[in-house]
């Protein structure tokens, strides 16, 4: 949590300039502002969450989680009932956004917004405001009235696999067969740390054997190798 009233920011984007560059505007800013960690993946930027606490996170709607959404991350990324989150997008996708929303977001903003009105609406979301862009709010509002569809199942499976996970059900799948040493080494893992992974990809997955893990990942189109940028 804050102290001295500095606002303790979190950024997470795989966009390695966008936050550096952010970072530097956030150190001038007023009301003061420390970037106290940044993140380029999902899991890291879960973990840090967890352990720092920060008053507010900036989320990248665009990154990269392996196929999955950054908002379907939003719920994990606010449960330390501390951090506020501002959703940072390059579309003005209003189903999107309504979703961030509903998933915990109190500030969205175009990537386009000008640093002024960014670092305003870091500081306003501090303080307990909602924070829209004024260009998004109207559509919105009329998207979040509307009765969200049901979940799919699979999806919400799939979601629950880390970013490592979903690189080794890539290789098991694309190995074919191919013995747990080649792949553990292939993943630059011992051949233990591998069936730990399977564990608990089998239960996320709720398949029992390698068979029926090729079977789901083919069918639900996980065999494409996950690269993290």
């Amino acid at each position: 949590m804050s102290t001295n009233n500095v606002i303790r920011v979190m950024l997470v984007s795989d966009h390695k300039t966008w936050l550096w560059g952010l970072e530097q505007l956030l150190a001038g800013a007023q009301p003061p502002m420390q970037v106290v960690a940044s993140s380029t993946e999902i899991d890291s930027a879960l973990l840090l969450a967890r352990t720092l606490c920060p008053d507010v996170i900036v989320l990248d709607a665009d990154l990269g989680c392996g196929g999955a959404c950054a908002i379907d991350y939003l719920p994990q990324l606010l449960g330390n009932g501390v951090s506020r989150a501002l959703l940072f997008s390059g579309t003005q996708d209003q189903a999107a956004c309504g979703r961030a929303v509903r998933s915990g977001a109190r500030a969205v903003v175009g990537k386009e917004t000008p640093v002024k009105q960014m670092v305003d609406a870091i500081a306003r979301l501090h303080h307990g405001e909602l924070c829209l862009d004024p260009a998004l709010l109207d559509s919105m509002l009329g998207v979040l009235n509307k009765p969200e569809a049901a979940p799919d199942p699979e999806e919400q499976r799939i979601a629950r696999l880390t970013l490592k996970e979903r690189k080794i059900v890539a290789m098991m799948v694309e190995g074919n067969g191919a013995l747990n040493r080649a792949i553990a080494q292939r993943a630059f893992i011992s051949e233990q740390t591998l069936r730990n992974h399977l564990t608990s990809i089998y239960s996320k997955l709720d398949v029992t054997n390698r068979l029926e893990l090729y079977v789901y990942a083919t069918r639900n189109r996980l065999a494409e190798p996950v690269h993290a940028e």
